[in-house]
């Protein structure tokens, strides 16, 4: 178990989940994350947005909250986002954690990364927090509240968003595709939630499948999967109704590469990592405070975002550097989400989700695009 010896920075707790992927995760066994200066060089002063960047970058605000792009107005509290290929261009979806007007959107933009155009994929939905990616391009939108669904979302606008029911219905956070096993491993944000995998009959339909909760099991840190008998919990929620199913203090982050997925629970501020092959299970990482988002880019550099009283978003290096590359001021009471790269890996998008008057409702929130020299 790695645990945190460098200054205090949200930019750990994810941190791990992503960038002990693989390889890479044998090969730090015993590493400690240190603060240092990274690949980028030192921030400048904040820009007319407010966003503090190193030389060579710059930024520009995308969307705001109840102002018009591409003939939407754009959502409040955006959230969990992911980046699309389309042609030469490419669209960000960006969900909405607010109640009964959530959902979704996506931005169209052109080679030249012009907005082309803005659409909603979701509506209809109650507080969209996170979600994920399929290997397949659709975007899976969580709804965050009491017998919460699982909505796949087509970000070209081309095919209505379906609910998939069979993946349960609790408060769902985070997705993460498994295609070497052909499941889904889900994240439950309650103080005493599970971590699920969702086996669907056919790879590349959700529609149908089994949902199995994980369980302890004899032997340290072995763990089974026990199938869960109702999970539309209409009479008792999904997290009860399998007796040795195994508690997490509020499942956040997911994140799978190479045989290991792990996630993160933001009631004791871990990560955890389940290895697939061996069906293992164990504390990767303990650390001081939760972050709110992560994206890799191919040199295995990891960005993760941050909240509060610590606007930034961090990069952590193969070599476990953590070195801030942006930082939003203004903002004190908000937090960065969504944080996603545009196909070709130079730009960076991401949202702060209450803006600069940090209302609860996130009516004052606000998307970025940072272009820039990003490592790839």
């Amino acid at each position: 178990m790695l645990r945190r010896t460098a200054p205090r920075t949200t930019a750990t707790v994810t941190a791990t989940a992503t960038v002990l992927a693989g390889s890479l995760w044998h090969e730090a066994a015993g590493a400690v994350l240190r603060r240092s200066g990274g690949p980028y060089g030192p921030l400048r002063e904040p820009d007319a947005n407010g966003i503090a960047l190193p030389e060579g970058f710059s930024s520009r605000i995308v969307a705001r909250t109840g102002r018009r792009i591409g003939g939407v107005l754009w959502h409040p509290a955006p959230d969990g986002g992911a980046c699309f290929p389309d042609g030469d261009g490419w669209i960000y979806v960006s969900n909405s954690e607010a109640p009964l007007l959530g959902g979704a959107s996506a931005i169209r933009f052109g080679p030249d990364g012009a907005v082309a155009g803005a659409y909603r994929i979701l509506s209809g939905t109650d507080f969209n927090r996170a979600g994920g990616r399929t290997p397949w391009n659709s975007w899976l939108s969580c709804e965050e509240i009491l017998r919460g669904r699982v909505f796949e979302c087509d970000p070209y606008g081309s095919r209505a968003a379906m609910p998939r029911l069979a993946m349960g219905r609790f408060r769902h956070e985070a997705v993460s595709c498994d295609p070497d096993r052909g499941v889904v491993y889900l994240t439950e944000d309650e103080p005493d939630g599970c971590f699920y995998r969702f086996r669907p009959a056919y790879w590349g339909d959700l529609t149908s499948g089994v949902l199995e909760v994980l369980c302890a099991a004899s032997g340290r840190g072995r763990v089974t999967w026990r199938r869960v008998p109702d999970p539309g919990g209409s009479r008792e929620a999904t997290r009860d109704q399998v007796g040795d199913a195994r508690r997490f203090s509020g499942g956040e982050g997911c994140h799978y590469a190479d045989g290991l997925c792990f996630f993160t629970t933001r009631g004791d501020n871990r990560v955890w990592a389940y290895d697939a092959e061996r069906e293992h299970l164990e504390v990767a990482y303990d650390a001081d405070a939760p972050a709110t988002g992560a994206v890799t880019t191919p040199p295995s550099d990891l960005y993760v975002a941050g909240g509060g009283g610590d606007m930034e978003i961090n990069l952590i290096t193969p070599g476990r550097v953590v070195t801030p590359v942006l930082r939003i001021s203004g903002h004190p009471r908000s937090e960065i989400t969504g944080p996603a790269f545009s196909p070709g890996g130079d730009r960076l998008y991401f949202s702060s989700r209450r803006g600069p008057r940090g209302d609860a409702a996130g009516t004052d929130g606000v998307t970025y695009e940072v272009t820039g020299p990003f490592r790839r």
